[in-house]
């Protein structure tokens, strides 16, 4: 099945999140169930998804377009629970993933704290060889 496009491709927003994301190694995007994802390495894992959702009620999911998603450090996972600015994403929250909204229109957006999110997020996907070039680099 495939899915629709969820994204435009010329969304300042997303093109905010490219750059943030740009300073990892050997960082790919693709486009996985309509949506942008970035992964560590040409087949790596996913460590960030532009947009998501939360599941309202059975059957009703509430959209956030802009809005990244994350795996955080298990370290860090509690704290970014309790801020109201994250929230639980539909498919990814039992996985330990959380969303953060990027529109600006709930809270300024600090995007160096975006920034470490991502690199938090990557660090837990990234194999040895990739954290090894992001220490070098750092």
């Amino acid at each position: 099945m495939t899915h629709p496009i969820m994204f435009d491709e010329d969304d300042p927003v997303l093109a905010r999140l490219r750059d943030a994301a740009a300073r990892l190694p050997d960082v790919h995007e693709k486009v996985s169930h309509g949506r942008p994802v970035l992964t560590a390495g040409e087949k790596g894992k996913v460590f960030a998804v532009y947009g998501g959702g939360v599941k309202v009620r059975p059957g009703e999911h509430e959209r956030h377009d802009h809005a990244v998603l994350l795996k955080p450090d298990p370290a860090e996972a509690g704290a970014l629970a309790e801020d109201d600015r994250f929230f639980s994403p539909a498919y990814y929250g039992p996985s330990g993933w959380v969303g953060l909204d990027l529109d600006g229109a709930a809270h300024d957006v600090d995007w160096t704290e975006v920034g470490e999110l991502l690199e938090s997020s990557y660090r837990t996907v990234a194999g040895k060889r990739l954290l090894d070039r992001l220490d070098a680099d750092t």
